[in-house]
């Protein structure tokens, strides 16, 4: 682009989703219902494992973080949009939008890690049963988690801090319901070769990294079920690493569905719906896919709720 179109940002549009009056209600009612359980729903998980001392293990308190990380992931996003609706705006300041994906690619990693930290969990619950505690510390624990926080937060300060150095043009339409990277990137009228570069090894670095961490954990897991001489025993075994399982798909097979589906093309339209998939619909189900199959948390719901 030429430098000459380069303008003094304010504000950027976020285009949503659609125009159309009559479906933005629609949309604003489907997505008021979908924040509300998600928050509701890993609330009731929060409030669950702090209050039952029989979940005070390393497998519930990663858990707990990860409802923790849901809360705040979908915060960073759909409120702003449900108020855009309401109010039949279309602009965020250039500051909130700067910050939103400053907040949103921290929470986006801290998921990716925690849910490597449950792999990693498992495989020595199954693998090392007899070293698990003495493995699995709260030390051990407190650490692992310290430390997807702060390659969580070194990453996006880092991404938030080059898009700072960027020059925008005259259009300043984000076609998304959030202030999305890539999106924000390709607005751009000055040199974005070091943000690519640094997007892409970001996203090999902090999504395949821990992506191959738990494909090997995994591997290690079913090897040492295998081994187990009863079929009671290997479903125990294996009954305990299903909801992650399921969390784990569904996270990484939406989110590599938007990127990969996209990679080749700029129309983001179909990219905006399917985000939806992962930045909405995954942090909703969890609380559900660590629920329904599980005893411990049915019982320490029950508990709490009183019933």
């Amino acid at each position: 682009m030429e430098p000459g179109n380069v303008t003094q940002v304010s504000e950027f549009l976020l285009l949503g989703f659609s125009e159309t009056p009559g479906l933005e209600r629609i949309l604003f009612g489907l997505f008021l219902c979908m924040y509300l359980i998600t928050v509701l729903g890993n609330l009731l998980i929060l409030l669950a494992v702090s209050s039952d001392s029989h979940l005070h293990t390393p497998m519930y308190f990663f858990l707990f973080n990860l409802s923790l990380v849901d809360i705040c992931f979908t915060s960073t996003t759909i409120p702003k949009m449900l108020v855009n609706i309401q109010i039949q705006s279309k602009a965020i300041t250039y500051a909130d939008c700067i910050t939103q994906m400053c907040f949103f690619l921290l929470f986006a990693g801290l998921d990716d890690f925690i849910l490597t930290v449950m792999a990693y969990d498992r495989y020595v619950a199954i693998c090392h049963p007899l070293h698990y505690t003495v493995i699995m510390n709260p030390r051990c624990c407190g650490l692992l988690v310290l430390v997807s926080w702060v390659m969580s937060a070194l990453y996006s300060l880092l991404q938030c801090l080059m898009v700072l150095d960027l020059s925008f043009c005259s259009d300043l339409e984000i076609p998304h319901f959030f202030c999305e990277l890539k999106q924000v990137i390709q607005l751009a009228c000055s040199d974005t070769f070091p943000n690519d570069l640094v997007m892409y090894f970001g996203a090999v670095l902090l999504g395949g990294g821990p992506l191959t961490g738990i494909l090997y954990s995994y591997s290690k897991i079913v090897s040492s079920i295998q081994a187990i001489p009863s079929a009671h025993g290997k479903y125990k075994a294996f009954s305990t690493c299903t909801s992650h399982l399921s969390v784990v798909s569904l996270f990484y097979g939406t989110s590599l569905a938007v990127y990969l589906g996209s990679a080749g093309t700029h129309s983001s339209q179909s990219s905006s719906t399917t985000s939806v998939m992962y930045t909405v619909v995954t942090p909703m189900l969890n609380p559900f896919i660590y629920s329904l199959r599980n005893k411990d948390i049915k019982r320490a719901l029950k508990r709490f709720l009183g019933w």
